[in-house]
């Protein structure tokens, strides 16, 4: 059996400076790799990933939707910097486990990095919204108008509106519960459903309805429902200027103490259900119908649309006077020309009817 070759010193001089160099050259490249792996982590992580160019950008996430689904979303508003790490951290960051995406509307603001995004949509801190509507005369319209800003579809608004048992939980029946929706701004998220919503509303007309208003509505011996009802009449004959609002108001007060039908052309409008109608012929007051004023007395069982709070409180809070009967001006200024008997009325319906014959308006 051979010996070991023995090596001389100078030879493993050579071999240990061989053996440190080559030590040395794996731990630069471990540490030029931790380096550069430790620089991507904190790019991915901690450097803006959004840019929204000062806009305002949402992303809705709906209900079992996955988690590539809501990145793709994100993706699509063309404010990723970068797809890749987007994702990289979104698994990271456990974003891909069952149960982590939660639906919602979820703002992108400008220099958010990766980290912020995936942390808030984790975590389901949405951005709420402000919830209007206006300009509403059939239930199926104030339906479409609530679906289009909450995660509800028209279909599941209008099954509660139209329900008898729902509707009267809620203190109304199918008619009257439209007046419970008052319009003004309310802050929510879009995640809301359907029957939390009309919770929701519920309580915001109880706030609505103080007990100032409550008497002043009784001093006038009328229902919650009977105001928005009337409102809701007074201000489709007046969109234009709600300074005069009050003054209608007290006419078609003034006719009801009177046992006077209130003869109300927007009433026969609804009744007709064509909205485009903009001169009241003899033919339209011949359809029978309840919100036909004309044909029948006192208020309609409902309102003709959703009425503001200045109208509202135009019929809380009427003008003193003596007035029965008012029609437009022949001026065409949105006013009003008021009597207090019909030879006067007369006289006024017909200068503004020569006006429309004029103007060509049929």
């Amino acid at each position: 059996m051979s010996e070991p070759v023995k090596l001389s010193s100078v030879e493993r001089r050579d071999l240990s400076v061989r053996r440190r160099n080559r030590n040395a050259a794996i731990v630069s490249i471990l540490g030029l790799g931790l380096v550069c792996f430790s620089y991507y982590f904190y790019q991915v992580f901690f450097t803006p990933n959004i840019e929204t160019k000062g806009q305002s950008v949402y992303v809705l996430v709906h209900r079992g939707e996955t988690w590539k689904a809501v990145l793709d979303s994100v993706d699509k508003t063309h404010t990723v910097v970068d797809r890749l790490s987007m994702h990289f951290v979104a698994r990271l960051m456990k974003y891909d486990r069952p149960g982590a995406v939660k639906p919602g509307r979820y703002e992108l603001k400008d220099g958010y990095t990766n980290r912020q995004l995936i942390g808030i949509l984790r975590a389901g801190i949405q951005s709420p919204l402000k919830l209007t509507f206006a300009n509403v005369r059939l239930r199926s319209e104030l339906a479409a108008k609530l679906s289009h800003q909450i995660d509800a579809r028209p279909a599941q608004i209008d099954s509660l509106l139209s329900s008898p048992d729902y509707t009267r939980s809620l203190g109304f029946d199918t008619t009257t519960v439209l007046t419970m929706f008052i319009p003004n701004t309310y802050q929510l998220y879009w995640n809301t459903s359907a029957p939390n919503l009309m919770q929701r509303l519920k309580k915001e007309y109880e706030k609505f309805w103080t007990p100032a208003r409550d008497e002043a509505r009784e001093k006038e011996h009328l229902t919650r429902a009977q105001v928005s009802t009337l409102a809701s009449i007074v201000e489709a004959e007046q969109q234009q200027h709600a300074d005069e609002r009050p003054r209608i108001a007290a006419v078609y007060l003034n006719r009801l103490k009177k046992g006077m039908k209130l003869q109300a052309d927007p009433t026969v409008v609804y009744a007709n259900h064509d909205f485009t109608i903009k001169r009241v012929l003899n033919v339209h007051l011949q359809k029978d119908s309840p919100y036909n004023t004309y044909k029948y007395a006192g208020l309609p069982p409902g309102p003709i649309d959703l009425p503001s709070i200045a109208s509202i409180d135009a019929v809380l809070h009427p003008e003193e006077n003596n007035y029965l009967y008012f029609c437009a001006k022949d001026d065409f200024s949105g006013y009003h020309a008021f009597a207090v008997n019909e030879a006067g009325h007369l006289l006024n319906a017909r200068r503004y009817q020569a006006a429309l014959n004029r103007a060509g308006i049929r």
